[in-house]
């Protein structure tokens, strides 16, 4: 069954500045972000951005500071407003939306979690969690439990008579989670909605909010500037530069073959071994060698196969996926794949 296209991200610019319009025409015809800031004192943002994020899934958009990864997710709900493109959600252009359509994107279909947690501080969690029902004006006890039971899910029982203050970073952000989940809206967008807690904590919320999508399959855009979150999440990741694509595609892919030195400068420390996943390194083959030495999960990472080889490098092993054979895992290519590879030649493949 193929894949469902949410949202689809056509052909996006944004430029800020007083005449957008005049430096459009000079970023089309070739003009790059340092020399329209020179020359004519705009801001480049967005630069022909094109992505189609999948029903269901988690996309991650990521890229260092000015980027331009936070002003694209705020070009979904239109937060911010784009030069030129199109922004298609569920076969309609929201770009193309009267402020009462606007609004009922923002209430029922987009729900979205920030790094600053966003709570109202007069508020108690449970009332926090329950707003998006409650601002659509429905039953406001039916409103408080359903948000009492998206907090129970994240693992706040207990809380709901607490206000904000009251909880660490970790667990206000576990309300932003309910709050997003309470709205029942189809897409979470997510715009560093991590980064501003402890590592254990955020690995944590990492998990969390893996375990929930496992059950609730939401379309997740998810923003970071963390590589090691973003090979943890992603179903599809995105690489931004300076306003632009550098490279998207499925996480091990981009890990296996980078296109740009950029990419290769950005993965170059990353514990290859833990990250890597069998199916990505396997032979893919229906049959296998009559000497294998036992079966492993496609998805297990390549640390877990070395441990278990003891780091023999002369044997092999029949790769299982739902119970069937999908490939054959011979330890010596495992060795290749952990030394990392240069860019791939013939320079960017494009936004696919």
């Amino acid at each position: 069954m193929s894949e469902q296209v949410k949202i689809s991200i056509q052909h996006l610019y944004k430029i800020f500045g007083d005449n957008p319009e005049m430096a459009l025409e000079h970023v089309k015809a070739g003009m790059g972000k340092p020399e329209l800031m020179d020359e004519h004192g705009h801001v480049l943002g967005l630069q022909d951005i094109n992505v189609d994020i999948v029903s269901g899934k988690i996309t991650v958009i990521m890229g260092l500071s000015g980027s331009g990864k936070s002003t694209l997710i705020r070009h979904l709900n239109r937060l911010i407003e784009p030069t030129d493109g199109e922004v298609i959600v569920d076969g309609e252009d929201v770009l193309a939306y009267d402020e009462n359509n606007l609004r009922g994107l923002r209430r029922s279909k987009m729900s979205m979690v920030f790094q600053k947690f966003a709570l109202l501080p007069h508020r108690t969690v449970l009332e926090n969690a329950a707003t998006p029902l409650i601002v659509r004006g429905e039953d406001r006890e039916k409103a408080l439990e359903e948000g009492n039971k998206w907090l129970e899910r994240v693992g706040l029982q207990g809380s709901n008579n607490q206000h904000p203050h009251q909880l660490s970073g970790g667990m206000q952000q576990r309300v932003g989670i309910a709050r997003a989940l309470t709205s029942n809206s189809d897409i979470m967008l997510m715009d560093e909605a991590f980064s501003a807690l402890d590592p254990l904590i955020r690995t944590d919320m990492q998990d969390l909010l893996l375990e929930l999508q496992k059950e609730l399959h939401k379309t997740i855009v998810f923003i970071t500037h963390d590589l090691d979150e973003s090979l943890k999440l992603a179903d599809h990741l995105v690489i931004l530069k300076d306003g632009y694509i550098v490279q998207q595609g499925e996480p091990q892919e981009i890990l296996l073959h980078p296109n740009d030195p950029y990419i290769v400068d950005f993965i170059s420390d990353i514990n290859r071994a833990r990250v890597l996943r069998v199916r990505s390194v396997m032979d893919p083959t229906p049959s296998a060698p009559d000497n294998v030495a036992g079966e492993v999960d496609a998805d297990d990472n390549l640390e877990s196969l070395i441990a278990k080889s003891d780091g023999d490098t002369s044997i092999c092993y029949r790769v299982m996926s739902n119970g069937e054979q999908v490939g054959v895992m011979d330890m010596k290519d495992l060795v290749k794949a952990l030394v990392p590879t240069s860019a791939a030649e013939g320079g960017v493949r494009g936004n696919y």
